[in-house]
């Protein structure tokens, strides 16, 4: 198999998280993006309690604290991330709004219907569209919001080539409408739905990783699973130029009722 081939499942993740804790965003998105999104959720104030779930260093958390009441938890499994996440929060003086812990999304430290919002920006896969859509479901009010952006389909058939490589990536991605019957089975109302366009995946994401790529390559020189790292990212990334109009990220917003 060669090194573009590799399956991202066959890296470290210490290694993976070295890599994009370098990065100001973890995935695909923008600030105007994440403020879109939050324009559907109504109904918060000084007192909500929100979660952004697989928050990384908290590019949106951020945008989120600075765009909405409330206090945000930020829950990432990386230490390295969180540091990074609380580092950021103190810079944007925003530290007694914005907590940044460590944990993981298959058993948060929330209690049942303690939150108004539930925000995962290109993290639910960690957990699945589906099972996260449910059980999170528990922790929030009834009434409360969860937003979160999805890999996912554009059309019903695509080329193999891309078929396959998102299958052994995430093999829950699903087309839109799929995606949004999935919110509606567990128990939300569907509120809004629309695709990132394309400068989210670009400009935001693929850009900035040019030079990070350079860097991660010197500080790893000679490390022969840093270097097949950087090959599978840049195949992605091809990929991605080569088939974009048959895949990419859509944010869905429900409501819990």
């Amino acid at each position: 198999m060669s090194n573009e081939n590799k399956s991202i499942h066959e890296f470290d993740v210490n290694l993976i998280c070295d890599y994009y804790s370098a990065l100001e965003r973890q995935g695909p998105g923008s600030p105007e993006i994440t403020i879109k999104a939050l324009s559907f959720i109504d109904n918060l104030s000084d007192n909500s309690q929100i979660a952004d779930l697989g928050c990384g260093t908290g590019g949106q958390t951020m945008v989120l604290a600075q765009n909405t009441p409330g206090h945000i938890i930020g829950l990432d499994t990386f230490p390295t991330f969180i540091n990074l996440f609380n580092s950021n929060a103190q810079k944007l003086n925003l530290q007694n709004k914005v907590e940044g812990i460590v944990g993981s999304m298959h058993n948060l430290p929330f209690q049942a219907e303690e939150l108004d919002l539930i925000w995962s920006e290109g993290a639910i896969y960690n957990i699945g569209f589906e099972r996260g859509l449910r059980e999170w479901r528990n922790f929030l009010k009834k009434g409360g919001f969860v937003a979160v952006s999805e890999a996912s389909w554009f059309t019903n058939d695509r080329p193999a080539e891309i078929d396959e490589f998102w299958q052994d990536a995430y093999p829950g991605i699903d087309t839109i409408p799929n995606k949004v019957k999935q919110m509606q089975d567990a128990g939300y109302m569907p509120v809004a739905t629309f695709i990132l366009p394309e400068y989210c995946w670009i400009e935001s994401f693929y850009v900035p990783q040019v030079e990070a790529r350079e860097t991660f390559l010197k500080k790893n020189a000679g490390n022969k699973p840093a270097e097949e790292f950087i090959a599978n990212q840049k195949h992605e990334t091809q990929l991605y130029y080569k088939y974009k109009e048959y895949y990419g990220y859509v944010f869905y917003v429900g409501k819990k009722i």
